[in-house]
């Protein structure tokens, strides 16, 4: 059976030639909830046990591949047993045509002697793929009528012979801008990162992906048209050697022009436009691209959201970009049911309005009930201006278990923030009341502070990141309101960084990275000892994404008396290291990692005391990011405890 999208080989002791079109697919995948994410996880490991030596299907015998029975009504008209190298082997059993007629109990021997007729055609076709061009093949049937299975046995016997390798590569480039001094060095990049290079094999496969690898460094930026203007493979089956040449086509380069809406009714386009920050008049970029269908698309304001680059009949340097969208309603409330190890099972209710009367802000309010946090909320954003910049305003009250008290606070803040392709900033006025109730509790206290927030993030991918870093600061200053006014200053700093350690390989050509996963925090309020700072602006730490083997802010300050609560020092390090798995040359979507975690909360930095985690768990990457699941071990708390997360977030 041929695959899809191969074109065979006929192998000979002549030079031919093939060329083959260039292919790019895109996939955009939906976010599952956790629970959901668990159970696909679950039957992702179930079925994979099918992908394992022992599992798939037929039986293995050395070199040898034997078909089972099918799940027709009846025997099957033959068995197919293959024997060959394991290079080969399983490949010929799955995609060999007579497969498609192993199964038909009424065949007649004159068709199963045509069938045998054009098996060795189709192997060496399917061989040719592989890149073996000399072959020997023999293929025979023995009548076995006195058994249990089919009537007849058909064999394959294979020896691939040497396999072709590439001996020369030339990858050149026409058109007018072929010649001009800007496309040089991306000529240079595309040829120097040519993946089928002289020495290795050849495959239908691997020329493929070489080509199509070429083409799309080209569309990616400033070339969104290049294409393949020709392409060959010239195979001596003689010398077992491979001559390929491809011709790209560049085509004229791109900058984007003026952003259209498509689909639009309720929300402006003006809107939609400064929400998408496009820049109008930069050189194409995929990437950027993307950037601004993905803005749009979590705005809120639009279910579907789809970009594209108008590039028939319109004028290059200034090529309109057409976004085709789906508004979401005006309205709608949301139900979330949820579940933590940290703080246990969640309920939460959403409402959403895009457009306030009068002001036309979106505002998202949320009522959020679990075992240690009672949360009513509302926070108003408005549209972003020009410059990037918006309005922001918000409310919250809660009552929260911190320490070893419950706490009744509420929050108001308003300013003005924005956000770029890696840097989120923003300022703000806070206005912070908490009580606490519980044995020797704290006093009430109010503070009101001016606050400057900023985070960059500079991953390679934002939902499963294998490299980069992320940096996050803040600071405040302010003063108590009450039962004294203390001026105050409060700072925290976050990091997090991957760094790769080797590379694993995964089988069918694919190889993924490990890494040594780096996390860092540090935080501390500065003001006169008597100070009765709002408890909900110091510190606590502890829990899945903290210091794990501890539970969530378990970690803090305590009084004389052995209560805990926040300290005004924070101090938290982590290192983590994260191996894809490779389980007998099966590719997995799992990953193992080991890790230590520390961190410590006290009121004065001389008292900082690291409470240690250690511990192993195991990663599956899926398509919203990482879902978690770790073991770990509190050192002081003496105790283990499993930490389960979805997601990555920075």
């Amino acid at each position: 059976m041929r695959r899809p999208g191969s074109t065979p080989f006929q192998p000979h002791k002549a030079l031919f030639y093939v060329s083959l079109p260039a292919t790019h697919f895109s996939r955009r995948f939906p976010t599952p909830a956790l629970w959901p994410a668990l159970l696909l996880s679950s039957l992702v490991a179930l079925q994979g046990c099918s992908l394992l030596p022992g599992a798939k299907e037929g039986t293995v015998d050395n070199n040898t591949i034997q078909s089972d029975a099918g799940a027709g009504t009846g025997p099957d008209a033959f068995s197919l047993e293959v024997r060959a190298p394991d290079a080969v082997r399983e490949y010929l059993t799955r995609h060999m045509e007579l497969q498609r007629f192993r199964q038909l109990p009424d065949l007649q021997s004159s068709e199963i002697t045509r069938l045998l007729g054009a098996a060795e055609s189709n192997a060496r076709e399917l061989l040719g793929t592989l890149g073996y061009f000399s072959p020997t093949l023999t293929i025979t049937m023995q009548e076995t009528p006195g058994s249990a299975g089919a009537p007849r046995t058909i064999t394959v016997e294979v020896e691939p012979g040497p396999q072709t390798r590439v001996a020369r590569a030339d990858i050149d480039f026409t058109g007018a801008e072929a010649d001009s001094p800007q496309f040089a060095n991306r000529r240079a990049r595309v040829q120097r990162s040519w993946s089928l290079a002289p020495g290795q094999p050849f495959t239908q496969d691997a020329w493929d992906g070489a080509k199509s690898q070429g083409l799309r460094q080209l569309q990616a930026t400033r070339y969104p048209t290049a294409s393949i203007a020709k392409s060959r493979a010239e195979i001596d089956a003689d010398r077992n050697e491979a001559q390929l040449g491809v011709t790209y086509d560049p085509g004229p380069p791109y900058r984007f022009g003026a952003l259209r809406v498509q689909g639009g009714e309720r929300y402006s386009a003006d809107g939609a436009r400064r929400i998408a920050r496009l820049p109008t008049g930069a050189d194409y970029s995929e990437a950027q691209l993307l950037d601004a269908q993905m803005r749009l698309a979590s705005s809120g304001y639009y279910d579907a959201v789809f970009l594209s680059l108008e590039t028939d009949g319109t004028d290059p340097q200034a090529a309109p970009v057409v976004a085709q969208v789906r508004e979401a309603p005006l309205q709608k409330v949301v139900f979330g049911v949820g579940l933590s190890t940290d703080s246990g099972p969640r309920l939460s209710v959403d409402h959403i309005h895009n457009q306030l009367p009068g002001i036309g802000w979106r505002a998202v309010s949320k009522v959020s009930v679990d075992r240690k946090n009672k949360l009513l909320s509302t926070d108003w954003t408005d549209l972003p201006g020009e410059d990037g910049w918006r309005w922001f305003t918000g409310a919250q009250v809660q009552r929260e278990t911190t320490g070893d008290y419950e706490v009744n606070s509420s929050r108001l803040r308003g300013g003005r923030s924005k956000s770029t392709d890696h840097i989120d900033r923003s300022y703000f006025l806070q206005h912070d009341t908490a009580k606490s109730q519980g044995t020797d509790a704290p006093p009430s206290s109010a503070a009101i502070s001016a606050n400057y927030g900023w985070t960059g993030r500079y991953f390679n991918n934002t939902t499963n990141p294998t490299r980069g870093f992320g940096l996050a600061a803040e600071l405040g200053v302010g003063t108590t309101l009450r039962p004294e006014r203390d001026p105050f200053v409060r700072a925290y700093l976050r990091w997090q960084s991957f760094y790769p350690m080797g590379r694993v390989d995964m089988g069918e050509g694919v190889t993924r990275t490990s890494r040594l996963a780096l996390r860092a925090e540090g935080g501390a309020v500065l003001a006169r000892r008597a100070a009765e700072i709002p408890v909900t602006t110091l510190f606590l730490t502890g829990g899945d994404t903290t210091v794990r083997g501890y539970g969530y802010r378990e970690i803090g300050a305590r009084t004389s008396n052995g209560q805990l609560y926040g300290g005004r020092y924070l101090t938290v390090a982590s290192a983590e290291w994260q191996r894809p798995i490779e389980f007998r040359g099966n590719r997995t979507d799992f990953e193992t990692a080991m890790f230590i975690d520390a961190g410590a909360v006290a009121d004065r930095a001389g008292d900082l005391d690291p409470r240690v985690g250690v511990g192993a768990g195991l990663r599956w990457r899926s398509p919203v990011g990482p879902l978690q699941a770790d073991l770990a071990y509190g050192v002081q708390a003496k105790q283990l405890r499993l930490h389960l997360r979805l997601g990555f977030s920075f």
